[in-house]
């Protein structure tokens, strides 16, 4: 394990002295600051002195060098010396001298305290000091005074993890040791270096994590890397072109730029770069959105040199400087610095002040002596000299005061309004603190004031922080108490984990599990004991849902972690596991907890999301920023136009205007209320129309919108007259987006999709819970998506999520536990690991188990076992040995084994305190680079919404992206439900650049939602900025028409919660509501409700009941589902109204809670109000804003459920009900009504009585007559009252025949137009007795009964009687087919033409050996055999088994090709080549990398070094660094994981290695020899056969592991080499190709005579990816083809018999040639050749016979003739007998039937036709077959008689005379030379048709 920690960055490990070096350093200290604290140098004689210098240094050990000895470093143990000799560290005590050094001494026992930094111990001069809590280096050793002697060397750490031991002295680094004096060890990677020859003089810190360097007499330190990759400093140009950029743009590239570090540490810099480098930083900090990039820059500055060294030598040159060009710049260059220095000093005030300071006194004299030589000092630079001056000394005076510990939180200087005693809010934690759990006075809260005036903006921005914090503070405090107090009384665990807590939730036996990182940070999986809580349903339930608050303490809530959820699976948290990001504080603080301690946890109901951002841009927002300050904190009420508008103030409002006015409006001036055109031409009431005036020309404008009076419809006209005159609102900047905020995600939908309706493109949805399918595409994540690549290059550089990854493998490294004897090595002392060392490892192995955490190999399963359990319980104990003991401990084998258990848990104990800490510091690390990862997403936010018209949120959202809305810089904000918006929310969402501020609301509906009711009651927190500025009688337009609701309702909201509301017309003409008495009515009641468990809120079954039933009846009178909407007041009822409403009944009625029903309506509201008890509370219905939403929603009908009687006693309540009496529109029942009997009522009180009307109506019967006569069968129903849809059940009464049988269908079915009653009649022909249809005439009527005659063959006729005998006799006999077989076939074949197939197996066996599978019909009587389907199964050189049936050489392989690598997959057929992949090779770990492409084989060794990776289960992965972890572990699954299969599986040491392609994993190093892996004798290893090697369980070839992927690529390029051979080379398959081609384009003649065969060679010709085997397979055909072309045209065109049996028979062959499976192997291509003789014979025969004429009439020759044909024509095989046969009877028949029938020999007619010298077609044959010849062009022009028989010859015009044909058998030709039909062969027959 030790080799793992190489690649990490550490604190530094021991370094070694040597004393002789001491003696010969520097003679007095130095003094060095670093990190907050000076550090004076001690002189080693004077204790108290030494003490005192030593505890100035304040977060870093002491450091100097001395007479008699020296301190060491940061972490580094102390150095002594003979003479009193002390060192000091920050966490590392040394041993010093005899004398008494410290408060200390043990005689011969230095101080070896592990507690605070800086800690001193004395001792006695001998083994410097070890064993500090942090690795620090060993103090020199001097005489023999209780202690061991050790003069020569002092105590090194050890060699790779600190210090090594030099040649003579002090240990070296840890790769260079030193080489004779004493240095310090040189620390890993955050280590210093050693000295040459002597250690003297101070110490400096190169970098932040660098190294150190000695400087003394005796020569020059070692120095150390920090760890970043080294890089050259950022030049002069670079930074010039930096200042000109953006400041975030500068403060990200800075913060990424290893070229600034390098800057930064150069001990020199020329003047004018240090200028420009303070002006780029200055112009850095201007950034506001990058806090995390910032605070990463300045944290580069405060510890760099150029801030402690170069920038005061620098300050202190430009008093002296005589350049008086330089000097006149020197004053902005001066208020850069002060302003460098301010940021600074602001993130980090510990940390920077004491250097920051003493630049700070420099420049008072600077400036003295830049004034005498004439060089004016601004004024604003003194002002913040004195600002700072100011701040300096307030953090020093809190540093002296012990207060200013660390640098956790940015300090800024508290106004003057701050309360007294109350710290500025802006330093306020906004977590809560264990100080507000415990306090028992009331916290300082001021109200918000609603009557005057704020005194000033910072008191403002106190108020409602204050009250804000307090809100959500308050519910977990006193949850907190309560529970503390149940603690102390209850000793019943059980029974108070079953207590449910007003305020908290509460969540007992919590555990911390293990870190996980992702994307937005640092979480943890957290345990909780869920069995208290198995009646919760996670998937509704508000416990720990994302953003909520936890707390967790182990003490009593005395310390606490804070917590937010940041992932939640409701599966996950049935078992008790969920996410959390604790706070930075709370991670600091849990490297201090024992973490497998239970917690007790605590979530509070208030929802800490909704508060979080809200007060962050509370702190952060300057007063200066806040826009609007007149009206929100002066309440003016002069409201100045926005300042756009005296630029230019010439509106279009022609977009917004009825369509018949929208050519008749004209631009106009705004500010002039003449010009402004009349209100009818733009669809607005007098109220609406005053609305817009205000909205476009005031600054501030307030709306208020009762109930129905169109806010959103004016809304809407405001914004789309703001959007279409977008040009008024835009500067030279360009145009700016306008920001609507909603306080609710669903009235931002509804917003934004009005806007949708007049501007389809640039609106972006920010927030991811929008429901809208319309807005889908405008939401950022989706337009991120899209512009994903637009993000700026120098974004997309800082954008290194790979960092991330380090961070990840740097924190699982120092949390693992695998504890080997070299990592406790740092742990243990010298001694103590000589004597471990002396005994071999065998015998280490042996006796010391827990060291190595093995067994012995040689041991039985059963004792390994129990040595395992014998170690898992003494691990489990928590006793130590003491150090004292140790001390005196002198060799560990002398110790008993209880005893050896115990050192060895002393030596854990310190190796976890370290890993704790360092934990701390990677998971530090990692939220880091999240954080700035996270900023630099909120760049790419801020990239797309510049580009947006409309960007829309929530209040929470806009409250979340406060620093990107100041960047975005929207210049317009519409705030929709302002009255429902906390101001402090409101506040946050406005910019600074904010111009125009329209807010649309009414404060008199629901207002904003505190979680303390205290507060929002006596602090006025619930009141809107809307309400409270128009409570200050600021200037705004109520709308007075509502559009909704009819009279009856309107009058409940008047004069009780409005003194005025006017109805529109259109609201007197609504229909009354069916089926109901009154339009309106509130029914009373005294069923009590129900709380609910878990919760705060109510139901009330008998209320949800009533309401459901009511609904039923009101979807009976025929409305539709979505005309009615159900509201309840309690989100319990709403869950209680859902149960009972089956969604396939009321699909389509909406069910809400009332609070989300703000800005909907419909036409029937049916009103839930669920409060009914005997203490008579009635919670917050005595709200009027609530009561208002409540009633107001619906148009046509409101029915309300509740208990009348208690909600009487409160206001509004009391008005309303009296109201409602006065109409008589309240009681304890609803009248139903029943349309079709007005006479009929019903009381309703409960949902019973809802029975008495079950289908709407009445209880009486329907009573309609019906169409047919009948009456309706229903009881009254108000629906479909015409019975249109209803159908008549009852038998139809109609008659259909003479004999009176009735209609068999239902009323309403159509009747049959016959009667089809059956009845029993004769059958005249058989006078058989039929069941037949009264329709049908018997006469007409087949007989059924079976038929009794007997057919000619004999069998009983299979017909029925009424049907004519069957002519196919079906009976089963024997036959004997053609081919010989005999066969079971159907009578009638025997007298058939045709017969059947015959189905006897072919028992004949294949040229390949295998049986034939075919039968005798699909043989073709074993002419032409069916292709062997004997599989051939071998194993290809793919891995596949071959696919092919019986071939000789197997085919390319046709299977999906499986290769692929973690970049793609090859998509090709198996058998064709893989395109090699040119991506990087992705094989790498922290350790080795393979620098060659993905194809290639890799030039890396694997990695030996065990993975450091969890998994999922928590335990430690059994693999290997880089390779994928297996699936199982030893803990969770012991018996897969040592199950032997190679034997060496049960090694407790084993890694293994899962392969990707099967799943089962094998150990490693038995593997590794298996793939033939081991890399030291790679040269002799040999590859006997060219495949994959395979999985050695289940053979499936290895292809995917990058482990072995020099094997797997080895082998895949070799495999390419095989399919390179099977397939042929690409060129050469191409040219051959290209020959045929060409070869079969030659082929005219083919192509008329086998047009279909000759186009589809010629496809397969033009077909891509061709191998070699399906070319030769073409070529075959096409020699085939051609030969079979031939003897086509030898015969000629034939008539007779024999020649249509000829062309069956060539068909038949075609089909045999062209057959998709044809493959021509060895069986086929003999059965074609075959098959191709036994055709040329009989093409002779035909030929023969047609050229003899009458010769072939002649008895003698025509038997010959039969003979032959019979020969040819047998079904069985040509064989050679019958070839001999056949050829011996032509020879015979050459005299009687020549070839050509010319009465002369071939030869004779092949001299004639060439000494004629006549093209083809120019022979004839007159009628009696006389040969004669035509010269010229062959075509006849004039007529002769044959010299032979005297026929007419010849003819005219080009026309043979009647009977005169062409000469065939004289040149072969088919057509006379001058014809049509040779004319057509010079055309493509295919191309005829065009």
């Amino acid at each position: 394990m030790d080799k793992l920690f190489r690649g990490m960055p550490e604190r530094g490990s021991r370094g070694g002295a040597n004393p002789l070096a001491h003696r010969r350093g520097a003679d007095g200290g130095q003094r060095v600051v670093e990190g907050g604290g000076e550090r004076g140098g001690v002189s080693g004689s004077d204790p108290r002195k030494d003490r005192k210098i030593r505890g100035d240094g304040a977060g870093g050990g002491s450091r100097g060098a001395g007479e008699g000895g020296r301190g060491s470093g940061e972490r580094g143990g102390g150095r002594g010396a003979r003479e009193g000799g002390r060192g000091s560290g920050e966490r590392g005590g040394g041993r010093g001298g005899r004398e008494r050094a410290g408060d200390k001494e043990v005689n011969g026992l230095g101080g070896r305290h592990r507690g605070e930094r800086g800690e001193e111990g004395g001792g006695v001069s001998g083994e410097g000091g070890r064993r500090g809590r942090r690795r620090g280096g060993g103090g020199g050793g001097g005489d023999r005074e209780g202690g061991r002697r050790r003069e020569d060397s002092g105590a090194g750490g050890e060699r790779e993890r600190g210090g090594g031991r030099g040649e003579s002295g002090g240990g070296g680094g840890r790769e260079r040791g030193g080489e004779s004096g004493g240095g310090g060890g040189r620390e890993r990677e955050r280590g210093g270096g050693g000295g040459e020859r002597g250690g003297g003089g101070g110490w400096r810190r190169e970098e932040r994590g660098g190294g150190r360097r000695g400087a003394g007499r005796g020569g020059r330190g070692i120095s150390a890397d920090a760890g970043a990759p080294r890089a050259n400093p950022i030049g002069f140009k670079a930074l010039e072109e930096l200042s000109a950029k953006d400041p975030s743009e500068i403060a990200i590239t800075l913060a990424s730029s290893y070229g600034l570090k390098a800057l930064l540490e150069e001990k020199e810099i020329r003047t004018d770069l240090v200028q420009l480098l303070c002006q780029v930083l200055c112009k850095a900090f201007l950034s506001k959105s990058d806090r995390r990039t910032l605070q990463h820059l300045a944290d580069y500055i405060k510890n760099s040199g150029f801030l402690r060294s170069i920038l005061p030598l620098h300050v202190m040159g430009m008093g002296s400087d005589h350049n008086v060009t330089r000097r006149e710049q020197y004053p902005k260059h001066l208020d850069n610095i002060i302003t460098l220095l301010t940021e600074v000093l602001s993130i980090f005030p510990a940390s920077s002040v004491q250097v920051v300071s003493m630049i700070v006194a420099l420049f008072r004299p600077v400036i003295t002596s830049l004034r005498a030589v004439g060089v004016n000092i601004l004024v604003h630079t003194e002002e913040n000299l004195d600002s700072i001056q100011a701040l300096v000394d307030q953090l020093q005076e809190k540093a002296r005061e012990g207060t200013l510990k660390s640098d956790s939180y940015s300090f800024i200087t508290p106004e003057g309004d701050a309360p007294p005693g109350e710290a500025d809010f802006r330093t306020l934690s906004i977590y809560p603190t264990p100080e507000d759990f415990h306090q028992f006075e009331k916290p300082f809260l001021r109200p918000n004031l609603t009557s005057h005036r704020y005194g000033s903006a910072m008191l403002y921005l106190d108020t409602h922080f204050r009250l804000m914090r307090e809100d959500f503070v308050r519910p977990l405090r006193e949850g907190i108490q309560e529970l503390l107090h149940s603690l102390q009384d209850t000793d019943n665990k059980v029974q108070l984990k079953m207590r449910r807590f007003d305020d908290i939730r509460v969540y007992f036996d919590t555990r911390i599990g293990v870190p996980v990182c992702t994307s937005s940070g640092l979480t943890y999986k957290v345990h909780f004991d869920s069995k208290p809580l198995k009646s919760i349903r996670w998937e509704n339930s508000k416990r720990l849902i994302y953003g909520s608050l936890v707390c967790m303490s182990c003490d009593n809530f005395v310390t606490c972690l804070f917590a937010t959820v940041s992932d939640r699976d409701p599966k996950e948290l049935k078992k008790g596991f969920v996410q959390l990001h604790l706070s930075a504080e709370s991670r600091r603080a849990l490297a201090g907890l024992e973490t497998r301690q239970p917690f007790l946890m605590v979530e509070t109901t208030a929802y800490f999301e909704a508060y979080r951002y809200v007060l962050e841009g509370l702190q952060e927002l300057e007063v200066e920023d806040l826009p609007f300050l007149r009206y929100i904190v002066e309440c003016s009420a002069d409201v100045h136009p926005p300042a756009y508008l005296h630029r230019a103030d010439s509106y279009n409002l022609s977009a917004i205007a009825r369509p018949k006015f929208m050519k008749s409006i004209h631009p106009f001036r705004a500010l002039d209320p003449a010009a402004w055109p009349p209100r009818e031409q733009l669809g607005l009431d007098e109220s609406q129309m005053r609305a817009l005036q205000l909205a476009l020309t005031k600054e501030l404008a307030i709306i208020q919108g009762p109930p129905g009076t169109g806010k959103t419809y004016t809304g809407l006209k405001i914004a789309e007259a703001l959007l279409t005159n977008q040009e008024l609102w835009s500067d030279d900047l360009g145009p700016s987006p306008m920001l609507v905020v909603c306080y609710t995600n669903h009235a931002l939908d509804q917003f934004l999709e009005g806007i949708h309706g007049f501007l389809p493109n640039g609106i972006v949805r920010v927030g991811g819970r929008s429901s809208s399918e319309v807005l889908k595409r405008f939401t950022l994540r989706e337009l991120k998506m899209s512009k994903k690549t637009q993000l700026p290059k120098h974004l997309r550089r800082a954008n290194e999520e790979s960092k991330i990854q380090d961070h990840w493998a740097q924190m699982e490294c120092s949390l693992q536990g695998v504890l080997r004897e070299k990592l406790l090595k740092t742990f243990m002392s010298e001694r103590h690991w000589e004597s471990l060392m002396f005994n071999s490892v065998i015998e280490v192995i042996r006796k010391v188990q827990p060291i190595s955490m093995c067994v012995c190999p040689q041991m039985q399963r059963k004792q390994k076992k129990k040595m395992k359990r014998h170690i898992s319980r003494e691990l489990g104990k928590s006793s130590a040995m003491t150090e004292v003991e140790e001390d005196t401990t002198l060799n560990v084998w002398t110790l008993s084994q209880p005893d050896r258990w115990r050192l060895y848990r002393l030596w854990v104990g310190r190796f976890r305190a370290d890993l704790v800490l360092r934990a701390q510091e990677a998971e530090q690390r990692y939220q880091d680079t999240s954080d700035r990862l996270a900023e630099i997403r909120v760049r790419e936010d801020i990239c797309v919404l510049q580009g947006a018209k409309v960007i829309g949120m929530t209040t929470t959202g806009a409250a979340r992206c406060r620093k990107v809305l100041q960047e975005v810089r929207p210049r317009l904000v519409i705030v929709e439900e302002a009255a429902e918006v906390l101001e402090a929310h409101t506040i946050t969402t406005l910019s600074q650049a904010c111009q125009h501020l329209i807010l649309i609301g009414d404060h008199q509906q629901l207002r904003p939602s505190a979680t303390v009711y205290d507060l929002a009651r006596n602090f006025n927190l619930e009141v809107s900025m809307f309400e409270r500025l128009v409570k200050m009688d600021f200037p705004y337009v109520k709308l007075n028409y509502q559009h909704r609701m009819r009279p009856d309702i309107a009058r409940l909201l008047v004069p009780h919660i409005y003194t005025e509301l006017e109805n529109h017309p259109s609201v007197m003409e609504y229909d009354n509501i069916k089926g109901l008495q009154s339009n309106m009515f509130f029914v009373d009641h005294n069923h009590y409700e129900k709380h609910i468990n878990d919760s705060k809120s109510h139901q009330n079954l008998h209320e949800a009941q009533f309401v459901v039933a009511l609904c039923r009846y009101l979807l009976l009178q025929e409305y539709n589902p979505s005309q009615i909407t159900i509201l309840t007041t309690y989100t319990g009822q709403l869950y209680c109204l859902r149960d009972l409403m089956p969604a396939k009944e009321f699909k389509g009625v909406k069910v809400h809670v009332v609070d989300k029903y703000q800005g909907e309506e419909n036409d029937i509201v049916l009103l839930s109000l669920v409060r009914s008890n005997k203490e008579g509370k009635v919670g917050f219905l005595s709200i009027p804003n609530r009561v208002c939403v409540a009633l107001s929603r619906a148009k046509m009908g409101l029915y309300c459920i509740g208990n009348m009687a208690m909600l009487g006693k409160v206001k509004p309540w009391t008005d309303i009900l009296q109201t409602l009496r006065e109409k008589d529109q309240v009681g304890k029942a609803l009248t139903l009504c029943c349309q079709n009997h007005p006479e009929r009522l019903t009381k309703a009180s409960c949902a019973e009585d809802f029975k008495n009307a079950p289908e709407g109506g009445c209880n009486l019967l329907c009573e309609f007559r019906l169409d047919c006569g009948h009456v309706c069968t229903r009881v009254c129903h108000p629906y479909d009252q015409e019975h249109k849809k209803y159908n008549c059940i009852k038998k139809c009464p109609k008659i259909l025949c003479e004999l009176g049988h009735p209609c068999p269908k239902q009323c309403y079915q159509e009747c049959p137009p016959i009667c089809r009653q059956r009845l029993v009649k004769i059958v005249p022909q058989c006078q058989h007795k039929q069941m037949v249809p009264c329709h049908q005439d018997p006469e007409t009527f087949v007989c059924q009964e079976p038929c009794e005659k007997k057919l000619t063959c004999g069998h009983q006729c299979a017909s029925v009687c009424g049907e004519s005998c069957t002519t196919a006799c079906m009976e089963t006999v024997t036959l004997k087919l053609k081919c010989g077989h005999q066969q079971q076939c159907p009578c009638h074949y025997k007298t058939s033409m045709t017969l059947p197939e015959c189905t006897a197996t072919c028992r004949q066996t294949l040229k390949c050996g295998h049986p034939c599978p075919g039968s005798c019909r699909r043989c073709h009587q074993g002419r032409f055999h069916v292709a062997c389907s004997h599989r051939c199964s071998r194993l290809l050189v793919c891995s596949h088994e071959c696919q092919e049936p019986c071939t000789r050489e197997c085919p390319p392989c046709p299977m999906p090709c499986r290769n692929r690598c973690v970049h793609s997959a090859c998509m090709r057929p198996c058998g064709q080549p893989c395109v090699p992949c040119i991506e990087p090779c992705a094989w790498q770990c922290a350790h080795l990398r393979c620098s060659k492409l993905c194809h290639e084989p890799c030039d890396r060794l694997p990695c030996t070094q065990p993975c450091n990776k969890r998994l999922p289960c928590g335990h430690l992965c059994i693999g290997l660094c880089g390779d994928t972890c297996p699936d199982e572990c030893r803990v969770c699954h012991p018996d897969e994981v040592g199950e032997i299969f190679f034997g060496t599986e049960d090694d407790a040491d084993a890694c293994f290695i899962q392969l990707e392609d099967c799943g089962h994993f094998f150990e490693s190093t038995a593997m590794d020899r298996y793939m033939g892996n081991d890399y030291t004798q790679q040269d002799a290893r040999e590859e006997i056969a060219i495949k994959l090697k395979e999985c050695p369980r289940c053979r499936t070839p290895i292809r995917r592991n990058l482990r072995y992927g020099v094997h797997v690529n080895q082998s895949l390029a070799e495999i390419e080499k095989v399919k390179e051979k099977i397939n042929g080379l690409q060129s050469d398959i191409e040219g051959q190709k290209s020959i045929l081609k060409q070869q079969w384009s030659d082929n005219k003649d083919l192509k008329h005579f086998l047009l279909t065969e000759y186009l589809v060679i010629t496809e397969k010709l033009n077909a891509s990816h061709l191998t070699a085997k399906e070319l030769w397979v073409i070529e075959n055909q096409m020699l085939f083809l051609e030969k079979l072309h031939k003897l086509k045209s030898s015969v000629g065109n034939l008539s007779s018999l024999e020649d249509f049996d000829f062309e069956e028979k060539v068909e038949e062959f075609l089909l045999w040639l062209m057959d998709h499976n044809q493959k021509f192997s060895e069986q086929q291509a003999s059965d074609l050749q075959n098959e191709l003789r036994r055709l040329s014979f009989l093409a002779e025969l035909n030929i023969r016979c047609k050229n003899a004429g009458n010769k072939a009439s002649d008895v003698k020759v025509l038997a010959e003739v039969t003979a032959i044909r019979t020969i040819l024509n047998r079904m069985a095989p040509f064989s050679q007998l019958d070839e001999s046969l056949v050829k011996q009877a032509l020879k015979d028949l050459d005299q009687k039937l020549p070839k050509t029938g010319l009465g002369i020999t071939d030869e004779e007619r092949q001299m004639i036709v060439s000494a004629m010298m006549l093209p083809k077609g120019h022979w004839y044959k007159c009628p009696n077959n006389h040969v004669y010849a035509i010269g010229e062009c062959g075509g006849a022009m004039e007529s002769r008689s044959c010299p032979e028989c005297k026929a007419t010859i010849g003819g005219a015009n080009h026309a043979l005379v009647s009977g005169n044909t062409v000469a065939s058998e004289m040149d072969g030709a088919q057509h006379a030379a001058w014809s049509e039909a040779n004319n057509v062969l010079n055309f493509d027959l295919r191309n005829l048709a065009d």
